[in-house]
């Protein structure tokens, strides 16, 4: 399994490089997309020998993945990349590492850049806890989301340009309009934009033409006795330095558990 970069050509590490030029067969997402990344990367897939591209993708994954089984039995490198993060995330490779997993077949992985990650630094929401939550579904959006609105940790969710709209209002119907989130759009390339706001702002924002990769992500849920004030910060950060934890510790895990910025929680603690 190998990351491809997201965006910048230069985010592709030499170890990729050398795995796409040494195996013997790439399944890849999009062959196209990986025939251009090689050709500006200025390498030949499979080196001298040339290597067997084929395509791995959702409709074919569940075949694809017992031929590459058969391929990996019979000795052969098989390297699975997507058009851009890595595979598995979601983009096709899990059945693959399932498979390979039962029938005790080595897996290894080459990591690169991915979206999910990328965008919960840039968002300036908490990252010491979160999960992904991968695109929506289609339907029944409103159920969904409202099984997610008690969700503590910050969620990071991937969506298309076309339903951002629609996704953002039912949020901020199911969350709560002042929900802080950041749509992160574009990431490493020449146009990347980080836009933070309020769910409710960013909703009426998505009515208009917005276009590119799209990742959002969404402050986890406060509880609604959890203290805000600054005294109220201050005495938790106490409470916890009193039963033995540093206050590096105390202001980390009173954050978590308030669902709040460490940044605030530090500010308050510092002021």
């Amino acid at each position: 399994m190998a990351g491809l970069p997201i965006g910048n050509l230069d985010d592709a590490p030499p170890r990729l490089l050398r795995a796409l030029e040494a195996a013997d067969i790439i399944a890849a997402e999009d062959t196209r997309r990986l025939r251009q990344f090689a050709s500006r990367a200025g390498l030949r897939l499979g080196g001298d020998s040339g290597a067997r591209v084929v395509s791995y993708y959702d409709a074919n994954e569940a075949r694809r993945a017992d031929e590459l089984l058969a391929e990996l039995r019979a000795g052969r490198d098989v390297l699975v990349v997507t058009d851009a993060g890595m595979p598995g995330v979601s983009d096709p490779g899990y059945r693959l590492v399932a498979a390979c997993a039962a029938a005790g077949v080595p897996v290894t992985s080459v990591p690169g850049p991915t979206a999910v990650t990328t965008a919960l630094v840039l968002s300036g929401l908490p990252t010491d806890r979160f999960c992904f939550e991968g695109f929506a579904p289609r339907k029944g959006q409103a159920a969904h989301f409202a099984g997610l609105a008690g969700e503590r940790r910050t969620m990071v969710f991937f969506e298309s340009p076309h339903r951002l709209a629609a996704t953002l209002a039912a949020m901020a119907e199911a969350f709560g309009a002042d929900r802080r989130a950041a749509v992160c759009r574009e990431l490493t390339k020449t146009y990347e934009e980080v836009r933070r706001a309020p769910l409710g702002e960013l909703a009426q924002w998505a009515r208009g033409e917005v276009r590119g990769e799209i990742t959002l992500v969404v402050a986890g849920a406060v509880p609604e006795d959890a203290p805000r004030e600054p005294e109220d910060l201050v005495a938790a950060v106490a409470a916890h330095e009193a039963e033995g934890a540093t206050r590096k510790d105390a202001i980390r895990d009173v954050a978590r558990e308030l669902g709040v910025p460490k940044r605030e929680v530090y500010d308050a603690v510092h002021r």
